[in-house]
Parts: C-alpha cells; structure tokens; sequence
C-alpha cells in the first residue's frame, strides 16, 4: 500500500532544520504485514530526542530512515499468527521489541531485549527484514515502529494495547516519555515512602518523571533544568521546588533519588553530586557516544550510594504501560499536560529545530486532524 512518511535523507546537516532539511515528506510502499506481525493506521506521533540523537548525528542509524518511535494508532490488518488482537484496537507502540526468551528479557526489565536490539540497530522489525521502499530504494525502520508515517507494520511484540478511553496523543506519549521517565522512578528508582526524588533535564522523559513521582506520593519532588520557562511547568505539574543547575550547585541540594533525563555529560555529573547519603542516582539520558564524565569513586564507597543506568525506564511494557493508562484514567497522572503543542507532518523539521532549542516538552503530530 501506498503511505505518507516523514524519511531521513541525511544524517548530521546543519542547523537550523528548517533550512538544511534533513527530513523530507515522501510517498513510500508499505508491504503488508508477515508472520507476528501487524498494521497500524497511525493517529498521533510524538517528537522525541531520541528521533533528534538520529537526526543530528549522535546516534548513527542507516539511512534513508523513516523516523517516529513514539506513536499510538489502530489495527487495521493482522499477519498470519497474531490471534490476541483484534481489527480496530488502538495500540501503543513501543521502541524497544521483547521477544520474552533471550537472557535481556529474562531479567524483568532490567536489560534490553538481545533480539530486538539487534533490529532496532539494523533498521529492521523483530521478525528480520524491512516492509518499507521508496522508488524502488529501501527505507529503513526506526526503532520497529517509523511511527512519523500514516500507517506502519510493526511486531505484535512492538505493541501494547490499550482501551478507547485513552486518548490517541496521550496513548502515544506512554509509549516512550512515560515509560522511560515513570520507569526511571518506579522500577530504577524503586522509591520508599517519603523519600525525596530529584529529576535533572526537564524534556518529555524528565517531565513524565516529575509527573510520576507526584503520582504516587513521593517526597518533595525536584525539579532541575536550565530553561525558567521548563521550572515553570514542572511546578506547574507538581514538583515542590525546582533549581537552574548553577542554584543546584550553589545551594548544595540534595535528594534521596536523582534521575537525569538530559542525556548530557555534566547532567550526569550533577545529578551524581545532588544524590544523597545512601541514595540512587538513575540515569535514562542518552549522550553522544563519545561524551565523558568525572565523578568520585570514594564518595560512591563512603555515601554508600549507587548509579543506575536505565533503558527504557527498566521497563516490560506489556506490564508497565497497563499501569500507566490506570493512573491516567484515575486522574493521577494527567499526561496531556506534557503536550507542549500540536504540530502537522510536514513541520517536522520545525518540531527538531524546537527540541534542539531546548522550546519543547512533547510536540505530537496528530494525523486523523490533518
């Protein structure tokens, strides 16, 4: 079937997007779906940093590449062997694939799926190969979904499905920012009651932290970013204080749980240094591969503290993204509020220049209104 789609051309042009163009809006072929997997009628997309990382050259993925990872839509077709679905469902999509027999799967989350991270690496689905072309030229998929397109045939293991009552954009976001940043607090982070939770890097994934922790009760919850404009909203969204890194710094501030969601080196290394006595500093950032850090290994040893590193917030999304869609549906987790705007397709360049600047929690793309 034919199909629109938002395709990397190039990796590493420059700034700004809007200009250099590195992603350009294309007719593609789109196979139908094989053997575990199935089409998805896509209804809304979120722009994550994780699609920017490939567009600016710090995460080298093949190329041409049709990006979204990020992205929740209904079943319109389903391959041989999927019989636990059914036509019409909406489903949230989700950038990591578990095959649920490797040795990654086996650990609750803990570590990525083996099978499924060689995919993702290889700009293919689960099952091995592509279903994307473009003039005869094949397109590669990003992270199992390419999700910035009108349709995409994904893995069963690359959805979860979810009721009518979640709305399509806020189905989206659960897929990646919420599962990521809740993850970080509630499976990496593991909170006990009272404890205080500090988050550092206020994008998607950092907001839906902030969003989390006051979701269930946690201690004061703080919040730490560069941009005012970013402190305001997470006060907004509950946090009970937040800092500029430089405050954090000056002030000596401290939490029992730090997550550093802003994939930067010297957030990494701030985030270590606001942890106290006894705490977990859980990092779900992703940095550009060569980005270094310095930290103290004796204060690890005499603070008795510890550093977690989490992808994908430690998650199984099958288990998680249930839980998520409950505390929505029971107003303790309004994920709509890290909606930042509403954006068409063919602003997509436009949307990285807006989370290259720092502009932007959740830009989405919402098909069905174009």
């Amino acid at each position: 079937m034919k199909i629109r789609g938002a395709v990397l051309e190039e990796i590493g042009r420059s700034r700004p997007f809007t200009q250099s163009r590195p992603i350009t809006i294309s007719e593609l072929d789109l196979d139908p779906p094989g053997e575990g997997e199935l089409l998805v009628r896509i209804e809304a997309a979120g722009l994550c940093h994780s699609d920017l990382s490939v567009v600016d050259g710090n995460r080298v993925r093949p190329v041409p590449m049709l990006l979204g990872h990020e992205a929740a839509g209904r079943v319109e077709a389903l391959g041989s062997g999927v019989e636990d679905i059914a036509l019409g469902t909406r489903v949230v999509m989700t950038f990591l694939p578990r095959c649920g027999e490797c040795a990654g799967c086996r650990t609750d989350g803990q570590m990525p799926c083996v099978p499924g991270s060689a995919a993702n690496n290889a700009g293919e689905l689960l099952g091995g190969g592509g279903k994307l072309a473009r003039a005869g030229q094949e397109v590669k998929h990003h992270l199992g979904v390419s999700g910035f397109a009108t349709h995409a045939v994904v893995s069963r293991k690359s959805v979860v499905a979810v009721d009518d009552d979640i709305p399509a954009d806020v189905a989206a976001v659960l897929g990646c920012a919420v599962l990521t940043g809740g993850g970080a607090v509630l499976n990496a982070g593991a909170p006990r009651p009272g404890q205080s939770i500090m988050v550092v890097g206020l994008g998607g994934v950092g907001m839906a932290a902030v969003l989390t922790a006051v979701s269930v009760g946690a201690g004061e919850v703080i919040g730490v970013d560069a941009v005012a404009e970013k402190l305001a909203t997470a006060r907004e969204l509950g946090a009970t204080r937040t800092y500029s890194p430089a405050e954090l710094h000056e002030l000596g501030i401290k939490a029992d749980i730090v997550i550093e969601a802003a994939g930067n080196a010297r957030a990494f290394e701030a985030a270590v240094a606001a942890t106290a006595p006894g705490g977990r500093t859980v990092t779900v950032g992703l940095p550009a591969p060569d980005a270094r850090s310095s930290i103290s290994p004796l204060g690890l040893v005499a603070e008795a503290r510890t550093i977690i590193g989490s992808y994908l917030g430690s998650a199984v999304p099958e288990r998680d993204i249930p839980k998520y869609a409950q505390l929505y549906r029971e107003g303790r987790l309004p994920v709509e509020k890290l909606i930042s705007s509403r954006i068409r397709l063919e602003d997509i360049n436009y949307g990285m220049d807006q989370l290259a600047d720092g502009r932007a929690i959740r830009q989405v793309i919402t098909f069905d209104e174009q």
